[in-house]
């Protein structure tokens, strides 16, 4: 104890006397002695070092392994996802920083300090593809069990950016909506968006409703008018004998039945229609190209055709019946107007490959059982003169339609029978999922531009009612300063 002591005594006495020599050279305008600068630099040579056993190496070894340790746990970053946890490197994530996992400060509002990890209540399978496109440097892939609307979402919650989720879209086969383009001139401007845009104004509103209500019209008058009552009038007939009979006959006149004018009224709006949207528009010629503004075209040119034409001279040749029925496709300007058919249209556009496939593996099972059953049936019972012949049955049977019109009747045509309407149920089921899936995504998507349009206009209008109070309370204030100025200039006069 004493020894113990009488070193630390020592100790202190000669750092004491070391720096009070030191202080003593330096204050005289000397220079401390060479032992002594060697002594205060490097401490290693201390005696009190050597005496009281205490390693200096050993511990500044152990303090740097241990902040190095600290560092690398600190830069470990653990996701918990719903559950389920992953762990990755900060760097990593931080190779995007306008990203929410990227960016520090927008994941720490999911930072959890009794767990030391951040916490998202989201979808688990696709945060694999989420962590990847960090890992990758950029790769982003669908999980084959993830629905491509649910992977949207998380990827406009993870804020991986518009061009990411347009990327995924792309390699998913999905269309990519492009931005209108409204023309420049005011006046140009407001007609086409009275006649393209419906909810843009309220005008715009009712020239919908007006153009869908006529579609409805023409339609109904075109199914109408095939009706016999209609088609078909009694003509009184003076017999040779003197006598009056009346014979049923198809009316020759077609223009004298009231259908004609009300069909001229559909095509007059149709045709005003087209013009005021063509003439505003402010790319003519991919106007003219576009897939509906032909349909228009379609529905209008076969008036103009027939309005010159003998109906009793053409109709023997069946060329008047033929230019009637594309009439039909009226029925497709519809879709201008209803986000239903607009959706079923990107479904189909989005599904071709599917569809492509559906087809071939009809084409497929049509010719393989119809030369089956063709084989089958042979015999003395020609039930099925020629494999073509065979392949309206093939086709009723694979799509579980059945006509009954052509079956088979021996045992073996009856199993080429039953294998065929089993083939053609799993052909027809297998890309059907595909093509739900694609119908579920535009769905949800059009609910969610609705959704944030409403939101918008919402948004747009609560800024609008505070830029009209602040507005108004600038000029109560300038009105109150005015009303002050006048008051003081007043008791200043008198």
């Amino acid at each position: 104890m004493l020894a113990t002591g009488g070193a630390s005594h020592l100790m202190g006495s000669s750092i004491i006397r070391g720096n009070s020599i030191a202080d003593m050279y330096t204050a005289s305008g000397g220079h401390a002695p060479s032992y002594m600068a060697m002594s205060q630099s490097n401490d290693d040579e201390l005696p009190w070092r050597r005496v009281s056993g205490f390693d200096m190496d050993k511990m500044s070894v152990d303090e740097k392994r241990a902040s190095n340790q600290q560092a690398s746990k600190d830069d470990r970053v653990v996701v918990n996802v719903s559950g389920l946890k992953f762990e990755t490197h900060s760097e990593t994530l931080e190779q995007y920083p306008d990203s929410l996992l990227g960016n520090a400060a927008k994941r720490a509002a999911y930072y959890d300090e009794v767990r030391n990890e951040f916490f998202f209540d989201r979808n688990r399978p696709a945060f694999d593809a989420i962590l990847f496109y960090y890992q990758s440097g950029g790769k982003l892939l669908r999980p084959p069990n993830v629905p491509m609307d649910v992977f949207a979402d998380e990827i406009r919650f993870y804020e991986l950016g518009e061009e990411i989720l347009q990327r995924v879209e792309r390699d998913e086969g999905y269309i990519e909506e492009e931005k209108p383009i409204k023309p420049d001139h005011p006046f140009q401007r407001a007609v086409w968006e009275l006649f393209e845009f419906p909810d843009t104004s309220l005008g715009a509103r009712i020239i919908a409703v007006i153009s869908v209500c006529i579609i409805t019209l023409s339609i109904v008058t075109f199914c109408i008018e095939t009706l016999p009552q209609f088609r078909y009038q009694w003509v009184e007939i003076e017999t040779p004998d003197g006598n009056i009979t009346k014979e049923k006959r198809e009316v020759s006149n077609e223009k004298a039945m009231p259908w004609f004018a009300i069909e001229s009224g559909c095509i007059v709006w149709f045709s005003f229609e087209y013009i005021m949207r063509f003439l505003s528009s402010p790319q003519k010629l991919v106007f003219a190209r576009s897939f509906l503004n032909l349909i228009d075209v379609i529905a209008i040119i076969p008036y103009y055709i027939t309005l010159p034409m003998e109906s009793s001279s053409v109709s023997s040749l069946g060329v008047l019946r033929v230019i009637r029925l594309v009439r039909v496709f009226r029925i497709f300007k519809l879709s201008r107007h209803s986000r239903g058919l607009q959706i079923l249209g990107h479904t189909l556009r989005a599904s071709l490959r599917e569809l492509g496939l559906l087809i071939f593996f009809l084409l497929i099972g049509v010719i393989l059982f119809s030369s089956a059953v063709y084989y089958a049936e042979g015999g003395e019972k020609q039930t099925f003169a020629s494999i073509p012949d065979a392949f309206w049955w093939a086709v009723v049977t694979m799509t579980t339609v059945g006509y009954g019109d052509m079956k088979p009747v021996t045992a073996w045509g009856k199993i080429v029978g039953s294998l065929c309407a089993i083939s053609g149920v799993l052909t027809i089921a297998l890309p059907v999922p595909v093509i739900v899936s694609n119908f579920n995504y535009f769905y949800h998507r059009e609910n969610e531009l609705r959704a944030a349009e409403a939101s918008k206009k919402e948004k747009e209008k609560k800024e609008q009612e505070q830029r009209d109070l602040e507005e108004q309370e600038r000029k109560n204030v300038m009105s109150g300063d005015g009303v002050k100025e006048q008051n003081h200039n007043h008791s200043s006069s008198m």
